[in-house]
């Protein structure tokens, strides 16, 4: 059930129905409920993978509470993430390895004839294993005791706003709002269209738009002009944030309708004067869950510089790997852990080290932007293209400088798109709110709220799955 059609706003509005109709305790029970029957409605199978996680953590994170001994408490917190990471492991990255390894026997002269596993993989498995692994680190760290309830913890797990493509929540922050009482006043409600409406102004009449034009591009880069390949470059980083931040603002939205707050995933990334924010901006819940449960256990910046640097490369390189089993993602991370790198290494000669200040867009900020924008353009290459070699083929042939003429006629197609972004993060930057139009004059917070629902409504019949469906 796709977040930009009309039977998600039919099953929205039936899941408000009865959930304004109950009492808090009985809302949970039918949120699980319908959150279950959401995902059911990509595979019910799959459902069993939940379950079992569910099942698992819920159990070791009692477990560990129950137990003051460091030792039993490591081989519990052990259990739930071999089980976590065996199965997102088996499902994602089984093929990748075994298509691997038999390319490297190959190479050293075997002839291998290794199965390859007929394996779909589950939708949100990315997200949701981080998600429940997060909770039961932190029950091990003592920041939390674990839940009495099973179906309040369940319903952590697979509440269906951010289920198959997040943020992916904390339990300091989402099991608190499922555990207490809720209400919904109408600030909330307005702002929580609001966010829809947004998202689905960007999902529908942005990303989805830019389909046609960016698909020809990077199937056969050497048939098309140097411009034409960084515009292709540039329409998939302004389709590849619209598909994503569109997808958060609408789960943003929707749980703002039940009541309860989802953590921000996007803040206007392209808006960063380095890299280093850009990370701050982009995708923030892995972003911060990397940080949290990778970056700093490894050591982070406190034991000299080779090793942050070590740390920074590790797990940019992880986070990569989380995008999916190809070794395109692999470089696209490690490229980021190269930049961010450089940026250390660069210290005080770098100018925009420092996050320039939020809301303004000051000289520091636009030149740190001017440089960051084209590093990020040359990492989506990769995160685009089929594999490493179309990679490399296509910044090759962009590189070539070939029939630069073409730009007198490629430059209004990046223009139309790039100011329909503007038009959304610009004032949300100003502002420093996603909801910022609320504070508009009403007869032209209504104009704009009547436009945008009429270029959704052209738009309406496309049904795209979201990009990040398939991490």
């Amino acid at each position: 059930m796709l977040f930009n059609t009309p039977e998600y706003f039919l099953f929205l509005g039936v899941v408000l129905l009865i959930y304004y109709s109950t009492t808090p305790r009985v809302q949970n029970y039918m949120l699980l409920a319908a959150s279950y029957l959401f995902y059911s409605f990509w595979d019910w199978r799959y459902l069993s993978l939940i379950l079992l996680s569910t099942i698992v953590d819920f159990s070791v994170a009692q477990a560990i509470g129950h137990t003051s001994q460091p030792g039993r408490r490591k081989l519990w917190l052990g259990l739930s993430l071999s089980v976590n990471l065996g199965i997102l492991g088996f499902f994602k990255y089984c093929n990748f390895f075994i298509h691997n390894a038999a390319a490297a026997l190959t190479w050293l002269g075997f002839d291998p004839h290794l199965p390859v596993l007929n394996i779909l993989l589950p939708v949100g498995i990315s997200f949701y294993t981080f998600q429940t692994m997060s909770y039961t680190i932190e029950v091990y760290r003592g920041k939390m005791e674990p839940v009495r309830n099973l179906a309040d913890f369940a319903l952590y797990i697979c509440y269906f706003p951010q289920l198959v493509a997040g943020p992916i929540e904390r339990p300091q922050n989402l099991l608190p709002a499922l555990q207490n009482k809720r209400t919904v006043n109408g600030e909330q409600f307005i702002s929580g269209c609001l966010l829809i409406l947004i998202g689905l102004f960007r999902k529908i009449v942005i990303a989805d738009g830019l389909s046609a034009q960016i698909d020809p591009i990077f199937a056969s880069p050497a048939l098309f002009s140097s411009p034409e390949l960084i515009m292709g470059v540039f329409l998939f980083a302004l389709q590849i944030y619209c598909d994503f931040a569109g997808y958060s603002d609408i789960a943003r939205g929707s749980s703002r309708l039940l009541g309860i707050e989802l953590m921000e995933n996007f803040n206007q990334p392209y808006f960063a004067a380095n890299v280093s924010e850009f990370w701050q901006r982009w995708h923030i819940s892995l972003s911060s869950w990397l940080r949290d449960y990778v970056y700093i256990p490894l050591g982070g910046n406190r034991h000299g510089a080779f090793n942050t640097y070590r740390n920074l490369l590790l797990t940019m390189l992880l986070g990569g790997l989380w995008h999916g089993a190809a070794w395109t993602f692999v470089a696209w991370g490690a490229l980021h852990g190269l930049y961010l790198i450089g940026i250390r290494l660069m210290g005080h000669i770098w100018p925009f080290q420092q996050q320039a200040a939020d809301g303004q867009f000051s000289g520091q900020r636009l030149l740190g932007m001017a440089i960051t924008f084209p590093l990020i353009m040359v990492t989506w290459v990769f995160f685009r293209a089929p594999g490493l070699s179309a990679s490399i083929e296509f910044l090759r042939h962009a590189a070539e400088l070939r029939q630069m003429e073409m730009w007198a006629t490629v430059w209004p197609a990046m223009l139309a798109p790039l100011l329909l972004v503007l038009l959304i993060d610009i004032p949300q930057f100003w502002g420093r709110s996603h909801t910022v139009l609320l504070q508009w004059p009403r007869p032209l917070r209504d104009a704009v709220v009547a436009l945008l629902l009429f270029v959704i409504l052209l738009g309406v019949g496309t049904r795209a799955p979201f990009i990040y469906f398939q991490f």
